[in-house]
């Protein structure tokens, strides 16, 4: 469980080996941060930041959709019940880098940018603060597998190719689910998890 400024991250890692692995501190940074914080007015988003302005995105669609079960299950929806996703190809030096779908609960979506197909000023986590829901949680979970056909299209891969997933989980006061958002990552590519231990 990662905390910084009040907020919990937990980290879980799955292998043949071992199922879940629960990491636990009062003191950790990771390179997360940065997508589940709010972005003061005239800062550039968290993505062309990391890449040193080298990174950009594509917005390929906003609709409302049954999610795949493991983002129903992290959002704490009924089976069968929408949400709305955001899906973004992430860009480096113009190559396709990462597939990222972030999904809603429709009830918190409708109505609001989450649901328009255009960029959100300052990312969803400003977004999501202004509207009163700011992050109390993060669960991060960290998958290696082959790459499907659709991902190795959209990231310039032959299929099966191994990629890097990331399933991260927001959730507001009173642990109430607001985003879920799911990560396929080309290598080469490298999360960073950092504890100070007193």
């Amino acid at each position: 469980m990662l905390m910084h400024q009040g907020l919990k991250l937990e980290v879980r890692a799955s292998t043949a080996a071992i199922e879940e692995v629960s990491i636990l501190g009062d003191n950790w940074r990771s390179t997360s941060t940065p997508y589940i914080t709010p972005r003061a007015a005239g800062d550039t988003d968290a993505w062309t930041a990391e890449t040193a302005n080298r990174g950009g995105q594509q917005l390929v669609e906003v609709v409302a959709i049954v999610p795949p079960e493991a983002v129903a299950r992290a959002l704490a929806l009924q089976p069968g019940t929408e949400a709305v996703v955001r899906r973004r190809v992430m860009l480096e030096d113009g190559a396709p880098v990462e597939i990222t779908d972030s999904y809603y609960p429709m009830a918190l979506a409708a109505g609001t940018q989450l649901a328009e197909h255009r960029k959100i000023r300052g990312g969803a986590p400003t977004l999501l603060a202004s509207l009163g829901l700011h992050t109390r949680h993060v669960s991060e979970e960290v998958e290696a597998r082959g790459a499907t056909p659709q991902e190795a299209e959209l990231l310039n891969l032959e299929p099966g190719t191994p990629v890097l997933t990331l399933l991260r989980t927001t959730m507001a006061a009173d642990d109430q689910p607001v985003e879920a958002s799911l990560m396929v990552m080309k290598g080469p590519r490298r999360l960073r998890y950092e504890m100070e231990v007193e």
